[in-house]
């Protein structure tokens, strides 16, 4: 019988993405715990194709590295204009250890004149649980549009050039809980939170 109350592992070494996944899963009666309790689990390899395969190739190593539960979630900015692009690659679009503004400044500039009615972009995750003998998954993405400029200073990443469809601001310029009420993320994670209570309750199935 699977205990409606788990540990389970955040499979991310990115703070700024940890805190964001730790505010989408708090209504779940689940403790999340993040990969600075695990400082031997080193960077993990992202070799998949798509976003589905990273997020099960680090779910599934940390859960062999830990022996617990653990989710993981990959995300990719995808623009039109780009043939889809950075997709998959979003993380390390200027280089493997490129920065936030790095990524920011690269995108920009492969769209530099590029009129905004044809900078249209979304944001797509795609969350992995993974446990002994189980692993699931779900999709979130968002549409809208790469701004001409970067504008405002929260948030992480590409926050600052995407502007969704239902808004005028970027994700930088939203507060962290109206960028987790309708972002792909949060929408990746109010499925997998159904699913997750489905599971629990279940004891063990999401059939």
């Amino acid at each position: 019988m699977i205990p409606p109350y788990k540990k389970i592992v955040l499979a991310t070494h990115n703070i700024d993405k940890q805190k964001e996944l730790e505010s989408l899963l708090k209504t779940i009666d689940i403790t999340t715990i993040g990969m600075d309790h695990f400082p031997e689990i080193g960077t993990i390899e992202e070799t998949g194709l798509t976003l589905l395969e990273n997020s099960l190739i680090k779910a599934h190593e940390v859960h062999q590295a830990t022996g617990l539960p653990s989710l993981a979630d990959d995300t990719g900015l995808e623009v039109d204009f780009l043939n889809g692009a950075p997709g998959v690659y979003s993380a390390r679009f200027a280089g493997v250890n490129a920065t936030y503004q790095d990524n920011v400044k690269k995108l920009l500039f492969k769209l530099k004149g590029v009129p905004i009615d044809l900078r249209k972009a979304r944001f797509r995750t795609v969350i992995s649980y993974v446990e002994e003998g189980i692993e699931f998954s779900e999709e979130g993405f968002i549409e809208g549009a790469i701004t001409i400029e970067e504008k405002g200073e929260k948030g992480f990443g590409y926050d600052s050039i995407f502007q969704p469809e239902y808004s005028e601001n970027t994700f930088a310029q939203m507060s962290a809980l109206d960028k987790n009420l309708k972002s792909h993320r949060a929408k990746a994670f109010n499925k997998m939170r159904k699913t997750l209570n489905k599971f629990f309750k279940n004891g063990g199935s999401i059939e």
